[in-house]
């Protein structure tokens, strides 16, 4: 099968292959008219333009790079969907390059794949998002990037979710049910997450007229085993809470499986919710009670923030979105003694 060029395409418009390649690159100084011809033409034709070629004449790589160092694959799958979204609709690739930030080489690597990928530009998830020597190099480097969920939003463009008034409401939802002995199973103190989780929660409680209870504050690291972990440790406290908070679903999940192994039914002898609502949410028995974060939105808004940088094609900024309460069978009002 012969293989279509762009000279194929320029031939049945009628036009050059400059203003096929200003179309392809959405070049904004094109008529709306030509535009449209073009496109149908490429259509018609089948046309794959070849990367290479494309790169070396625009000299873009095109190719957005997503930077991830997260425990949760489900919460990874979310977001690598919603930047996919995004570069598609541009007409770019996307690397997804996992990492571990705690590692002594971290920006060396990162400065690696910089310099043999060269991508226009990288999508940070956290925790990598607050790691101040990467972000001392990228702004350094001039590397354009966007930021999910970021500790310090103010100096940044991506996306955020109000991530502490979320958690202040899901405890909200965990008092009205009558529960007042409950637990937190903390996120990584190393995200921003993390932080404004449990800040969220010692909102809730404050609210409601409720002490913190330093034995239900468990340390988690936003991953199944780590949820497991900190159940059995509030299993074997003498007086266990009647509801548990955990800081992704993840952890939730781990929680019900431990509760599930000492015997514990959810909800009738403990309520357990989650943060996140990822495919997980609904898979688990019985289905959690979570906050929707719309994970896969949040890579796909970041992305687009990203690409009104990379292609000049307007002011980028730090995005909010909204979340929203799920609420399933795995709470339920506070047992009865």
């Amino acid at each position: 099968m012969t293989r279509v060029t762009i000279s194929d395409v320029a031939r049945t418009v009628g036009t050059s292959k400059k203003t096929i390649s200003r179309v392809l690159n959405n070049d904004p100084n094109v008529s709306a008219s030509m535009r449209e011809r073009v496109l149908s033409a490429v259509a018609s034709l089948n046309y794959k333009p070849l990367m290479s070629a494309r790169s070396l004449a625009a000299n873009r790589s095109f190719m957005i790079g997503l930077l991830y160092d997260n425990r949760s694959p489900s919460y990874i799958m979310e977001v690598q969907a919603g930047v996919l979204e995004a570069c598609e609709a541009q007409h770019y690739s996307m690397m997804v390059q996992p990492l571990v930030s705690t590692a002594p080489d971290f920006v060396e690597r990162v400065e690696d794949i910089l310099s043999r990928h060269q991508p226009d530009g990288l999508i940070l998830t956290p925790p990598i998002t607050d790691h101040p020597q990467l972000l001392e190099c990228l702004h350094k480097n001039g590397v354009p990037f966007a930021s999910i969920a970021p500790r310090e939003p103010e100096d940044s463009i991506g996306v955020m979710l109000r991530e502490r008034e979320a958690a202040a409401a899901m405890v909200a939802h965990l008092v009205s049910l009558g529960h007042r002995r409950i637990a937190h199973i903390l996120g990584d103190p190393e995200h921003g997450a993390g932080i404004w989780r449990l800040a969220g929660y010692r909102d809730g409680l404050e609210r409601a007229g409720l002490k913190e209870e330093p034995a239900y504050m468990v340390q988690g690291r936003f991953s199944f085993e780590s949820g497991v972990e900190a159940m059995r440790q509030l299993l074997a406290l003498p007086h266990r809470p009647t509801a548990i908070f955990a800081a992704d679903d993840d952890m939730a999940v781990g929680a019900i499986w431990a509760a599930a192994e000492a015997g514990v039914s959810i909800p009738r002898d403990m309520s357990i919710c989650g943060f996140d609502d990822t495919t997980i949410a609904t898979q688990v028995w019985p289905p959690l009670t979570t906050i929707h974060q719309p994970v896969r939105e949040m890579g796909r808004r970041a992305t687009q923030e990203l690409f009104l940088r990379v292609l000049n094609k307007g002011e980028a900024r730090m995005v909010e979105v909204d979340y929203k309460m799920c609420i399933r069978a795995s709470t339920a009002p506070t047992p009865q003694p």
